[in-house]
This record gives C-alpha cells, structure tokens and sequence, in this order.
C-alpha cells in the first residue's frame, strides 16, 4: 500500500588488492543491511578489489581471488535473501576484461552491467561490451553456491526487477554526464530506481556538481536515484577518492553523506515508489518519451522475480506543511517567488485591459495577500498606489480588530479606500425574502457574500477597475466560499495558493520597502484567526466564528490536498501519512474525522471550481478547470469513503 522501498549505500574502508578483505567488509554490511530491512544495497565500483589496482587488473593472482570473494559474497546472501546486493568487480570474458557491477539476490549472481563510458585511462585495463551476450555461473567462479548447479548470467542485463511492476537499472558514474546518459533507456524501460555505481576522484567543487547531476537525473527521469562513490581509503597516489554517496527522488536529495571525502560508513533511507509512479502517469512529456522508446525498440531489459519491499517507510522523512520549504531561507526566497508570479499575473491583466484592481479588504489574511499583490502590480506598471480601491464592507460579524486592521492597511499603503456597510442591504434582502435574521444558518451568511459581491462589481465599473479575487486554493478544495459571492470575481489572484502557505507570504514580503510603512498592521493580521465573520462578535466583541472549527485544520486539510493533487495516493495511504507527520499535533480520530469530511467537500463541491474566475498558477498543482483538474461535478465519492471507513 504504501509503496516504501529501503535502500542503502555502503563504502567500505577498501584494502586495494587485497579481496579476502574486502569480500568480509561486504559480506558485514550485508549482515548489517538486513538487519535494518534494507531492500536494495548499492556497493561502489569496484568495491571487490578496490577502483585503484592500476596493471594488477592484469594479474592472474588478482582474478582468482576475485572469484573466490564473490563467491563469498554470493554465500553471505544465501544467508541474507531479502537483500538485493550491487556489488562491483573486474570480470574476465577470454582475451577481454570488463568492468562490471554485479546484482546478487539469494545466493544468485542474477545479472552483471557492464560499463562503457570509459575514460581514456580505463581503456588501458578494461573494454566497453555494447552486445547482449551471456557466462557461466563457473566462470565466475561461482558454480556449486546453489544445487552444485552451473546457469547462464547474462552479460549487459541492466533492468531488474524488484518487486510488483518495479525495477531498477544500473549504470556508472560517467553516465552522469554523457551525451546520451544509459539512464534514459532504462528509466523508459521500466526501471524506477537508476542505481550509479563509481569511482570518482575529489576535486575542489566536484561534490556539489555531482549533487546536482543526481538531482538533476531524478527530477528529468521521475525516479529514484542512487550514487555510491569508492572512498578515501583507495590509493592517494595521485588524488583522493571522494566516498561520496546520494540518494534522491524526484529531484530532491533525500539522503547523502555528510564528510567531503569519506569511507567505511552506509547510509540507508526509505523512497516513495507510488511518489515516481504517480509522477510518471501525470507527466506527459515521460509518457511520450516511453511511447516513443517502445517503437524504436531501444536497449536491453531483464527481469527477476523478488519478493516484496519490507521497508515501512519510518526512516521517510514527511513534511507536514508540504507546500512550505521547511527552512528560512528557503522558505522567503520561495513565497517572495510565488508572489512575483502573482503579482506578474494581475499586473499583466491590468496591462491588458487598461483598469484598476478594485478588493474588498476584509482585515483577514487572503485580501490582506491580495491587498499586496494589487499595489506591487500598480507599482510596478508606474502607476500610483492610489489607482488601487480598497473598500470595506462592515456588516454584522465585523470585529473592531479586522476593522480597523483593514482601514490601517489601505491608509498605509496609500490606496484610495471607502467603507461600504451593507447591513441595512442586507436586512432589506433578508425581508425581501422572508428570512428572519434570527436564524443565523447558510442563508444569513451567504447573503451577505453576496451583497459584498455585488457592490464589488458595481463599484468597479464606476472607477474603470477589475475586482481582483481574495479565495484560495484551500477554499476553492473544501468548497469553503458561497456560489457567485466570495467565489466570484474578475481575476483571482490567490486561485492557486493555499491557505497554509499565504501566512509565510505575507512575512516574506512584509519586509519589502514597498510595504515598510504597513508591517506592524501585517504582523496584527497574521496573528488574527481565520474567520468568514459572517456571524456577529462575542460578548467581548472578539471573533465568534473561526473557520478551523468548522471546517478542521487547515495544516491538515492543505495535507490531504497536496497528496491528492500531486499524487492521487489513496485515502488510506493519506491517513498513513497523515498519522505520521501529524503523530505530536492531532490523534488518528482526529485525522480520520477531517480527512471524510475533507472527501466530502471535495467531491461534493467541484461545481464552484468548474466556473472559477481566470488566475495565475503559482505552485505545481492548481485547481483550475482548464490546466489543471478536470473532474465531473457529479462524481461519486462513496468509493473513498468506504476505503476511510475501514481504517
């Protein structure tokens, strides 16, 4: 269900030459490695002899030590059959010598790679082999591990299977930066996991290059990618190896070592299968590629059957807040960019039609964020701050503090502004229709969305303007806006932002010079619940209805989005995930009460997204109807909730 794959890269403290040695080092860390439910344990090239034997690759003594230690190797994983084991080491094939990468599963050598990007040096020792061929379990010396039985180990075999319709592929480190890297074949191929084995030297600059090309390799071919470097304890003769190790997934690195240069250490971490599964299917780009590549026949594939993953996804780090970058610095530099996205947008749409942002500023984080958006625009088009309308619409769940939070930003930033009280509209439509203003229930609140709407629109045309839309991406999810009130308007510019991130935009761009004079109003507003005050204040005039306790937790419900959006995981693996990220904030009834709710509202509210106003895409999932999400508003959601019923 949860598709978590444990893999792990171990570099061992080499002794060049000397294989008994390093054969027993190996066969620890496999020890070690099913100790720990590794899947998958990635070794560095050469890792049997050691990258650094230079013309004793030639000797005879070498080789039959060679054979001797994998079939040690091939012994220890009789005994540890759950770990699939890359291990690199020099093979003989009559007059020619290969530098290859051996995949041993229970006790088998099942395939080896062969590596063919080779440099001018390696070419004095080793040959590139670009033709499917086959050996013998007894020429590798390993006839007997199993049954006393000889069998066939083929020869440039480079896509296995590990697991249910997964596989990895395996190439070596100067296939980071070939022309036309092997990866590509095998990732279109099937192989989810591209495996780097290498030998690199350390240079000044080359680990955050090398960094890169792994990320870079993850992100271009939607998997997961594994980098094991041989490290410091090879010859120093003329360089020093860099011991470097890298596992990432779609572009983000999940897991390296932590010294320049390094050995005799293993780094393990868990990767999201369903994460490049789900990436994949949505990609188009891949999906064609894949098309393509099955056409014209590309590349060699094998399979082996194995069993399933025992990785359950605890050493998976999960970020909580999953549209927020985790640190400051990342986390500014990202808001201050979704802003100048939005603020692109609208200041295009003004550009275009020659008109004025016109908002209803409410004292509440989402038109506080548009507030803000409408003036960088303005600003930026060389036009006063004046040429934005503010207007504030009191009526009766106004707090004094949102009140006057909205009359101090408008004033400090210099807008033109009006109050607008629509109570008597509203009391006049409420006896207009014969609602008693008593029964507080959706009637009362919607009809004053409504009322602001209205005004909003007419107003504009009065002032040659727009109304520039206040509704996130979570309201647009939950369906948390009333039908042609706060859900409509001229341009939305927060349409594709989420309520969680909006707070970390407004502190980023609170700083900015353009809105110095207005930063002790922003910070008030950050620290004001989140509320539609659409029903009246307290006893002490504080905010009555907060929105959270209505609707649940926006940290939770920005959670199920993301994962929905992003990755379509099932409910069940949602609330998995959920229990895990959220373990010290909410318990699993908790989590299990929103995330129905959520399903409900999700489902049941699509006929508001499918006519939502025109607005920029920011982040890389979005609501929109005509780029992004595409769903019937009759849909039935009984499906997920029989599924969140059994948890």
């Amino acid at each position: 269900m949860l598709d978590f794959i444990r893999i792990a890269c171990a570099v061992p403290d080499v002794a060049v030459g000397n294989v008994e040695k390093n054969a027993e080092k190996i066969c620890n860390y496999i020890a070690e490695a099913d100790a720990q439910n590794v899947d998958l344990l990635v070794f560095p090239e050469l890792a049997l002899t050691g990258a650094s034997c230079g013309d004793l690759f030639f000797e005879d003594a070498l080789h039959t030590a060679v054979k001797a230690g994998l079939r040690k190797v091939c012994e220890c994983s009789a005994e540890h059959p759950e770990v699939a084991v890359v291990v690199g080491l020099p093979v003989r094939n009559g007059m020619q010598m290969y530098n290859c990468a051996a995949v041993i599963v229970d006790c088998e050598v099942v395939g080896l790679a062969v590596k063919n990007n080779l440099t001018s040096d390696e070419k004095r020792w080793f040959m590139p082999f670009n033709k499917r061929d086959a050996l013998s379990a007894s020429d590798l010396g390993i006839c007997g591990v199993v049954n006393d039985e000889d069998y066939p180990v083929e020869l440039n075999l480079r896509c296995y299977n590990v697991g249910d319709k997964s596989g990895f592929g395996i190439v070596f480190g100067t296939d980071l930066t070939a022309p036309v890297p092997a990866a590509t074949d095998l990732a279109l191929n099937g192989a989810e996991v591209i495996v780097a084995v290498d030998a690199a030297p350390e240079i000044v600059g080359s680990r955050d290059r090398r960094m890169e090309l792994v990320k870079y390799q993850s992100d271009i071919l939607n998997c997961v990618s594994v980098y094991c470097s041989a490290g410091m304890m090879e010859s120093t003769q003329d360089g020093v190896y860099c011991g470097h190790s890298i596992i990432a997934e779609n572009g983000n690195v999940l897991s390296e070592n932590d010294y320049l240069t390094d050995s005799g250490y293993m780094i393990t971490m868990d990767c999201d299968l369903g994460k490049v599964r789900s990436v994949r299917r949505r990609n188009d780009i891949f999906r064609n590629a894949v098309a393509q590549y099955e056409n014209e026949q590309k590349g060699w594939a094998g399979w082996i059957d194995w069993k399933d993953f025992r990785s359950d996804g605890s050493l998976y780090h999960i970020n909580k807040l999953p549209f927020i970058p985790e640190t400051k610095a990342e986390r500014d530099a990202y808001c201050r960019e979704v802003f100048q996205i939005q603020v692109s947008g609208l200041k295009r749409r003004l550009k275009a039609i020659n008109c004025n942002p016109v908002l209803g500023i409410s004292g509440g984080l989402d038109s506080t964020l548009a507030l803000l958006v409408a003036v960088e625009a303005v600003r930026q088009l060389g036009r006063d701050a004046s040429t934005v309308y503010g207007i504030t619409l009191p009526c009766f769940g106004t707090s004094d503090r949102t009140y006057n939070n909205a009359w101090d930003l408008m004033k400090k930033l210099g807008i033109t502004s009006r109050e607008i009280s629509i109570k008597n509209a509203v009391t006049q439509h409420f006896i207009d229709i014969g609602h008693d203003p008593e029964n507080r229930n959706t009637t009362y609140e919607n009809g004053q969305a409504r009322e602001r709407t209205q005004i909003l629109m007419d107003y504009s045309s009065t002032v040659n303007g727009i109304v520039v839309g206040t509704g996130d991406l979570s309201e647009l999810a939950l369906g948390w806006c009333t039908y042609n009130g706060d859900h409509m308007s001229m341009y939305g510019v927060n349409g594709s932002v989420p309520k969680t991130l909006i707070r970390w935009i407004v502190e980023a761009v609170a700083d900015l010079p353009a809105f110095a004079p207005a930063k002790d109003t922003l910070m008030d507003v950050l620290d004001t619940p989140i509320s539609p005050e659409l029903l009246p204040p307290d006893a002490k005039g504080q905010i009555a209805q907060q929105t959270e306790d209505i609707v649940g937790p926006y940290a939770l419900h920005d959670f199920f989005l993301y994962h929905v959006l992003r990755y379509g995981f099932e409910p069940k693996k949602i609330y998995e995930l959920a229990c895990r990220a959220f373990k010290d904030d909410f318990d699993g009834a908790t989590i299990k009460k929103w995330l129905t709710s959520f399903y409900r509202r999700f489902f049941t509210q699509q006929f508001k997204r499918s006519c939502q106003p025109d607005g920029v895409k920011a982040l890389p999932v979005s609501l929109s109807p005509r780029t992004d999400w595409r769903m019937p508003s009759e849909a039935s959601y009984q499906m997920w909730m029989s599924q969140i019923e059994e948890l």
